[in-house]
């Protein structure tokens, strides 16, 4: 089966030129150079058809901006994003429209995604009604049968963002994603604003969407108990880079990479409330000057001379998991990190 949306070695990078004052510093010997953000470092992900994939991570790996461009919003530096199996670059004309609606993103701030000056009847309808979806006319009744579809009372469409709740708000962010009738959506730490029982509601909610409408979505989340609730498959990233992928029912049982291990023996659970709470030692290495090797061996407590010297690469160690970690091949003398408990 092709996949829906297919990542392939893409990289973004941020660069900030040197300013004014900097230019003159430099020129006058200072060693100054423009600093690049390596935000995402050659990622290759595929979303199948009707697959909900959940990726964790820390803050700052790079997850809002892989999915900012798999959603179209954000261009790759490098690499090439495929749809359907062909690369978004090159389409053009009905394709390319087509293409760019078929993908939408649900932001994390409810309040600070939405026009504050309109009202939600143009949040909304306006994208609809720009691009012929449905005929102005009609506006109202499709933005009023959406908003019944996201569970919010069709009388409210002539309010404000201001006026609604957190969870409201997230519902017209919701409404307004569905709204151009899209087969793909990103949704971007889509529950973390919200109190428990309201991310409750919002992930059966996109349950019930993903069973009705046939949806496709990234779950970009560090939550990794919703990640669990929601995803058929889970990604982990560090750092820029996926570390590793796999089922989620695997990847709970079965954790491979060193990282992966240490996040999950560190959540909550019942079988393991007496163990006194120990983070993964070490700083989060800096985007402006990543470490060489693998990204994660200055904090690896299994890192050993290959791991500073060479980037590990993705390979299958079991059907539909794989995993970037040097201990996976034959030759390695190393011991394999062990789970403490399942989660």
């Amino acid at each position: 089966m092709t996949p829906l949306i297919e990542a392939a070695h893409v990289s973004k990078r941020f660069v900030r030129d040197l300013d004014y004052a900097e230019r003159i510093a430099r020129f006058l010997g200072a060693d100054l150079k423009p600093q690049t953000v390596h935000a995402v470092d050659t990622v290759d992900l595929k979303v199948m058809p009707g697959e909900v994939v959940g990726l964790v991570g820390e803050s700052g790996c790079g997850k809002s901006t892989l999915g900012r461009m798999l959603a179209g919003i954000m261009p790759q530096s490098e690499g090439t994003i495929l749809w359907n199996g062909q690369d978004r670059r090159t389409l053009v004309g009905r394709p390319a429209r087509e293409a760019r609606l078929a993908a939408q993103m649900i932001f994390q701030d409810p309040m600070s995604s939405l026009n504050p000056r309109k009202r939600v009847i143009d949040i909304v309808g306006e994208a609809p009604v720009a691009h012929g979806i449905v005929p102005r006319r009609e506006k109202d009744a499709y933005v009023a049968g959406l908003m019944e579809r996201v569970g919010l009372d069709p009388s409210y469409r002539e309010r404000y963002p201001h006026q609604f709740s957190g969870g409201q708000r997230q519902r017209i962010g919701i409404a307004r994603a569905l709204a151009v009738k899209p087969q793909f959506i990103v949704c971007d730490e889509s529950v973390a604003a919200l109190d428990v029982s309201i991310q409750a509601q919002i992930i059966n909610l996109f349950m019930d969407l993903r069973r009705e409408l046939g949806l496709t979505y990234l779950f970009i989340s560090h939550d990794i108990g919703v990640v669990k609730h929601i995803s058929d498959r889970v990604a982990i990233m560090y750092l820029g880079r996926i570390v590793e992928s796999a089922p989620a029912e695997a990847f709970f049982a079965q954790p491979n990479h060193p990282y992966t291990v240490a996040l999950l023996n560190e959540v909550p659970t019942i079988a393991n409330r007496r163990r006194v709470f120990s983070p993964i030692k070490g700083e989060i290495p800096s985007p402006l000057s990543p470490p060489s090797g693998c990204h994660f061996h200055p904090r690896c407590p299994h890192a050993f001379e290959r791991c500073r010297r060479e980037a590990p690469k993705l390979q299958e160690i079991a059907p539909g998991h794989i995993s970037a970690c040097h201990l996976n091949d034959t030759s390695s003398t190393q011991p394999r990190p062990e789970a403490v408990a399942a989660f």
